[in-house]
């Protein structure tokens, strides 16, 4: 290689270097401008909407989390709140007290709408007005609620009913028909459908048993909707059964649960009110 073509090759090469030295110093001040440029949108959002460094940092990182995976979403239903469970007292009991068994003219009614869907019956009942029940409402509730199996009668809490007024007021509902899935149950109906149908999630020693408990659905609200009215009141078991659409609800130890056609799930919640014996070993289920 002649002198001047070694000065020819020794210029591209110059040529060469400091065009990629101009690349990377673009290259560097593009990033030094981009990170100046996400700070001066940081220190804006500190200034306007007073945004700490930290918070700021939790945001992108929910955000970049968010991204990676819709799954995460977790989407929670908002606390329910308005009617509370008040029981309320027997004539009986108020007479046994040596005071009045008058029916206040101006108390509040409680009213329950209900259809049977094993039955066809239906039934629009005050079954309480102010503090005091009804004896002749709670009767006609009980023969309502009967096994339809064998015709068996209980004498339900009255409880139960305060706990279907609240949540249905909680709904917005209290105009519309609550869909009754089941009753009362003997033990020998409980017995049949835990051998007949042991998928079910039928417990043994079911608050069915005692009149303590209603499974149910309404029409135009959602199970899980439903099943949120429920636990709002933390007044007693709730199941929820998306498969079979409907809720149990029962006056029993304040517990839930979820059943599904395929697996089973334990409880979620411990029982936080002491509770009989008998009733302790059930305390899984329904």
């Amino acid at each position: 290689m002649g002198k001047l073509e070694w000065a020819n090759e020794k210029r591209k090469i110059s040529f060469r270097i400091y065009i990629r030295k101009e690349s990377m110093g673009q290259g560097v001040w593009m990033r030094i401008l981009s990170g100046r440029g996400f700070a001066a949108v940081a220190a804006a959002t500190v200034m306007v909407f007073g945004v700490s460094g930290s918070s700021w940092a939790r945001v992108v990182k929910t955000r970049v989390h968010a991204g990676l995976k819709s799954s995460m979403h977790l989407k929670t239903s908002p606390m329910m709140s308005g009617e509370e469970v008040v029981p309320g007292v027997l004539p009986a009991e108020i007479a046994a007290s040596g005071a009045a068994t008058v029916v206040p003219d101006d108390g509040k009614p409680y009213q329950l709408r209900m259809t049977n869907i094993h039955t066809g019956e239906s039934l629009d009942i005050v079954y309480r007005i102010g503090n005091t029940y009804l004896p002749d409402a709670l009767e006609k509730l009980n023969y309502f609620l009967r096994d339809h199996n064998t015709q068996d009668v209980s004498n339900y809490d009255p409880r139960e009913f305060d706990v279907l007024h609240a949540m249905m007021a909680r709904l917005g509902k209290l105009d519309s028909a609550i869909e009754v899935v089941c009753g009362y149950r003997t033990p020998e109906t409980n017995s049949a459908l835990r051998q007949n149908s042991p998928q079910t999630g039928v417990a043994e020693h079911s608050q069915h048993m005692e009149g303590h408990a209603i499974d149910l659905r309404v029409p135009g609200v959602t199970t899980a909707k439903l099943r949120d009215a429920a636990l709002s009141l933390k007044a007693g078991g709730v199941g929820y059964y998306p498969v079979s659409q409907f809720v149990h609800v029962d006056v029993g130890p304040v517990r839930e649960w979820v059943f599904g056609s395929k697996q089973r799930r334990t409880i979620i919640a411990q029982t936080r009110r002491a509770h009989s014996s008998r009733s302790s070993s059930g305390t899984a289920g329904e």
